[in-house]
């Protein structure tokens, strides 16, 4: 049977999956969620997504009510369950019902539910010819104010960034903090290629992506020389080659930032030998189903 959808131990058809109106992760967004990849019957750096499901949840002073071993275990058998070899998967972790009220001591005990369905490629074509992307107004949310590296359920941040990108004909937006350094995309990380040199912004300001910190490993390992530094506009204008990671993103091409072509406009020779790697990654590592 497909569409199934666990919650709290239990396996229920996806048409019967709900959670209460006073739940926090509905009404404020108090929760935290992990995206994660199956390839070919193996789930991809399981270890790693669970291991910062439970950072993100430690920083907000949720008590997950399953071990960490439970988690992967409910994961692999929600896979199971919906005969899924290739899937997205979803573990959301909301701080549970409480009332109207902001106080979290009023939610005794968190929701767990693990969503697991078919889902190809994000960008589709553009793999291939390559994205557009626009900066946006929209500034990341200060460390200072909420640490980018907690995977929360309120994601109005990036929603914001996605509506501006939306409106200026944008396939995805690039971010900059307040203090005008890049950041990151609405959903993935970001890399940028100057003369065979690859940059990515050190991740205070962004998301401690893992296909980013899996993509870093892969380019070292192949010789190329990878910088973690702030970056600015003149720097996106100027790369050579850029190129996203993400769990849904994968690794895709950027050929155009604010109407400027990026090199010569195709996804470039650096950028198309790591989706190859990132692609060979796939199909040898993760946990198996």
């Amino acid at each position: 049977m497909s569409g199934l959808i666990y919650i709290n131990g239990e396996f229920v058809p996806k048409e019967e999956a709900k959670v209460s109106v006073f739940d926090h992760g509905f009404l404020y967004g108090d929760g935290v969620f992990e995206g994660i990849r199956a390839y070919h019957g193996k789930v991809f750096k399981l270890n790693e997504h669970v291991d910062r499901l439970y950072n993100s949840a430690s920083v907000i002073c949720l008590k997950i009510p399953l071990s960490k071993g439970d988690m992967k275990a409910a994961i692999l058998e929600c896979l199971r369950k919906n005969g899924l070899e290739n899937a997205y998967i979803r573990p959301i972790v909301s701080r549970g019902i409480g009332d109207l009220g902001l106080d979290p001591r009023k939610c005794p005990k968190p929701n767990v539910i693990i969503i697991a369905q078919e889902w190809g490629a994000l960008y589709g074509e553009l793999y291939e010819r390559g994205l557009t992307a626009v900066t946006v107004g929209v500034r990341r949310n200060p460390p200072e104010c909420l640490p980018p590296n907690i995977k929360s359920l309120n994601y109005l941040n990036n929603i914001l960034a996605k509506i501006e990108a939306n409106e200026k004909g944008g396939d995805e937006a690039i971010m900059f903090d307040i203090h005008g350094c890049v950041s990151e995309g609405t959903g993935d990380n970001i890399f940028l290629i100057k003369k065979g040199r690859i940059i990515t912004p050190p991740t205070i300001n962004n998301l401690k992506g893992i296909t980013r910190a899996a993509v870093i490993d892969a380019a070292r390992k192949l010789g190329y020389v990878v910088e973690e530094k702030n970056c600015g506009l003149y720097d996106l204008y100027t790369a050579d080659e850029i190129f996203v990671t993400g769990t849904a993103a994968e690794v895709g091409p950027i050929t155009k930032v604010d109407g400027r072509t990026i090199g010569d406009g195709k996804p470039g020779r650096i950028t198309k030998q790591l989706m190859a790697e990132f692609k060979k990654l796939t199909k040898t590592d993760g946990t198996p189903i």
